[in-house]
């Protein structure tokens, strides 16, 4: 029996130049555009059950290293990674892959990217799959709840300057690679996963830009209030209920804020839901992206 091809043999790598930036991808398969974004700490490879998966299903997966992650350019300060430039760098990667619209499917900071692009740019993003990011409102509100903002305590960490990149490099980077071993569930990540990524994250400058997403949050409350819209969309939230920096109430999806949503709870899955239960995940999203009202 031949052995199941990985990932990387599946992929071809290629890079767009988008909104000022040099962004790096791997796409696979032909049809309707999927554009996968990743979450801290991670990077395309992310996405390593997804994109086989979505590829065989008729799709055209292009999974992308965010701005500072990956092999993607790095740009000098906390102001070039706000939200809303990197939901633009999505849109315009849209564009530029020849595209007119494309399904966002996004986890954790990734998922917030992508709540951000269907919001700014509509006419670009078809339909949205989030997987453990909560929506941007209903997450900020909960911040103000003790039991949330103890979960999310690692963000003001982030937000200061140079002690956490001291922090998350020593002892071989053991923070990062804590996070994929203890808060997964065992065996999601392998070691050459966890050393993979690890290894992206100690790249010169790599680990200082993929902290500036959370040192840009820092904004009066007008400026990211101006950021919400309604999402007409189609929305499936995908959700690991056993999260430990998300409470399981912020999956779900006040009406006011995207009417077509809904919500499927995973009680066994972590934060990680995509590499806890790929099998689970994959059917999810393939059923999802195949309904007829994904072609509008």
């Amino acid at each position: 029996m031949a052995r199941p091809a990985s990932v990387d043999e599946r992929v071809t790598h290629h890079e767009a130049r988008v909104n000022g930036v040099r962004l790096h991808y791997v796409e696979a398969g032909t049809g309707p555009l999927v554009v996968l974004l990743h979450g801290f700490p991670e990077h395309w490879y992310s996405w390593r059950h997804q994109i086989p998966a979505l590829a065989d299903a008729g799709f055209r997966a292009a999974a992308v290293d965010l701005r500072g992650a990956g092999a993607s350019e790095r740009p000098r300060g906390a102001r070039a990674y706000r939200v809303e430039t990197l939901a633009d760098d999505v849109t315009a990667l849209v564009e530029a892959l020849g595209e007119e619209r494309a399904a966002l499917l996004g986890h954790d900071w990734g998922g917030g990217v992508a709540w951000v692009a269907a919001m700014r740019d509509p006419a670009r993003v078809e339909r949205l799959a989030i997987l453990n990011a909560p929506h941007p409102d209903r997450f900020a509100r909960s911040l103000r709840r003790p039991r949330q903002a103890l979960r999310s305590w690692y963000i003001g960490l982030f937000q200061l300057p140079w002690l956490p990149e001291v922090g998350l490099r020593t002892r071989g980077y053991r923070a990062l690679r804590r996070a994929f071993e203890r808060d997964a569930r065992p065996g999601a990540f392998t070691p050459a996963d966890v050393d993979r990524l690890v290894a992206a994250a100690a790249e010169p400058g790599a680990l200082t830009a993929m902290l500036n997403p959370y040192r840009a949050l820092r904004r009066r409350p007008s400026e990211a209030t101006a950021l919400l819209a309604r999402v007409e969309q189609p929305v499936l939230v995908i959700w690991g209920e056993r999260d430990p920096y998300l409470g399981r109430e912020l999956a779900q999806v006040e009406p006011r804020w995207a009417p077509r949503a809904r919500t499927v709870r995973l009680p066994e899955a972590g934060h990680f839901v995509h590499a806890e239960e790929p099998e689970r995940v994959n059917h999810l999203l393939v059923d999802f992206l195949r309904e007829p009202a994904a072609r509008g």
